[in-house]
């Protein structure tokens, strides 16, 4: 009787420390789980600040970026076309002149005299020729009176033909001295900047020497050079050859900093093959001498226009593994998100969006992050400069302590 008593009890105190621990167990599942709800509810009670800015409409256009160097629009060597030594320089290193501006000067005495020497020789055919015309005109009076033979008078109509050859000579060589004459003032062929002077005066300078005066580049208008990569053969190459002119705009090393604007002039007429690439050149004003030969450029070249596109700002867009997106935030100041396609840059810190959003859409630029799809956020305003500055004009100064 007593062994059963002990048996009963012991069986009593293991179920009883069995529903005990079951007990325990299902009270720490509950309260875990009413932790993870009430954490959840806590979260959403906090929604997320973000800064928010509105998809806009406007034009953009269709662009192809490359490297390019600038380049003269023309450079010639100044030469001398005659032999003599310089008598006097009228440049500087580094002048601009325009077309038709005096260089330089050369000792032309060897050609003026020579033409005096051709005034002579013409001076005296000319006298053979009067008098061989008189003579001629008194044989064609004989010869009509049967005085003198036909011999006579045809031997007289050649030397007359003799001398006009020799007055025509004689007025070439004159034409030939004036000209030598001329070259001995060195003229600027085109507008441009004079290069580093090659000569001094006293030098002796000769046609087809190797040594030049001086070099003279165009700038205004000033050549610039870039290649696209063939897949943008038909969006660049139809258009130019239809006659329509692709603009060109030019930006700093950077890329930042848009330098000028021009027009493409002239393309390719073959793909490198080494770089498959497509080679183009553009005229620039460059008015303002902002640009340089041989100066390293970015170049965007623009092939069309995207009427009323949809832009947003890049920091909108995000990339992920599935692409590209932004979050909208709708009425209720819920964040969804939305997958978008990426056009073409638009500028001024904005990206063309071919779909996906509309004009007037509110996309989330700032706490990106830590928006969720469906989430709640808080839209906040930016505060300005302005703001921050009266703030701290507003603010009392600390006293001094004690």
């Amino acid at each position: 009787m007593k062994r059963r008593t002990i048996f009963v009890a012991v069986a009593a105190a293991a179920a009883a420390v069995a529903l005990g621990r079951v007990g325990y167990t299902y009270w720490m599942k509950q309260k875990a789980e009413s932790a993870a709800s009430g954490g959840n509810r806590r979260r959403r009670r906090m929604p997320t600040s973000v800064l928010v800015s509105e998809a806009k409409k406007m034009d953009v256009s269709t662009q192809i970026p490359a490297l390019g160097t600038v380049t003269a629009n023309r450079t010639v060597n100044v030469t001398s076309q005659v032999q003599g030594r310089i008598t006097a320089v009228y440049f500087t290193e580094g002048q601009y002149v325009k077309r038709g501006a005096l260089l330089a000067k050369i000792d032309t005495r060897t050609y003026e005299a020579n033409r005096t020497q051709y005034e002579g020789s013409l001076t005296q055919a000319e006298a053979q020729l009067a008098n061989a015309r008189s003579v001629l005109e008194r044989y064609q009076k004989l010869y009509a009176q049967h005085s003198i033979s036909k011999q006579d008078l045809d031997a007289q109509a050649a030397l007359v033909r003799q001398y006009e050859g020799a007055v025509r000579s004689a007025k070439g060589q004159i034409s030939g001295a004036d000209v030598s004459i001329g070259y001995g003032r060195i003229t600027a062929p085109i507008s441009g900047y004079i290069g580093i002077r090659q000569i001094d005066i006293g030098n002796l300078v000769s046609p087809g020497d190797s040594s030049i005066i001086t070099t003279i580049t165009e700038t205004e208008p000033i050549a610039v050079e870039f290649s696209v990569p063939q897949v943008n053969l038909d969006s660049v190459a139809a258009p130019i050859r239809a006659g329509r002119r692709l603009k060109a705009l030019v930006y700093d090393q950077s890329g930042e900093k848009l330098l000028a604007e021009g027009e493409v002039s002239t393309i390719s007429n073959a793909i490198d093959a080494a770089t498959g690439t497509l080679r183009l050149k553009a005229v620039v004003p460059n008015a303002g001498g902002k640009l340089f030969p041989n100066q390293f450029v970015n170049v965007k070249l623009v092939t069309g226009v995207i009427r009323d596109a949809t832009v947003v700002p890049n920091a909108a867009i995000q990339t992920g593994t599935s692409g590209d997106f932004v979050f909208t935030v709708d009425e209720k100041s819920v964040a969804h998100k939305v997958p978008v396609k990426r056009g073409p840059d638009a500028g001024n810190g904005f990206t063309a969006v071919l779909s996906g959003v509309s004009p007037g859409d509110r996309l989330i630029t700032t706490g990106v992050d830590s928006a969720s799809d469906g989430g709640s956020v808080t839209i906040v305003k930016p505060t300005s400069a302005g703001d921050n500055s009266a703030k701290k004009s507003a603010a009392p100064a600390s006293s001094p302590r004690a």
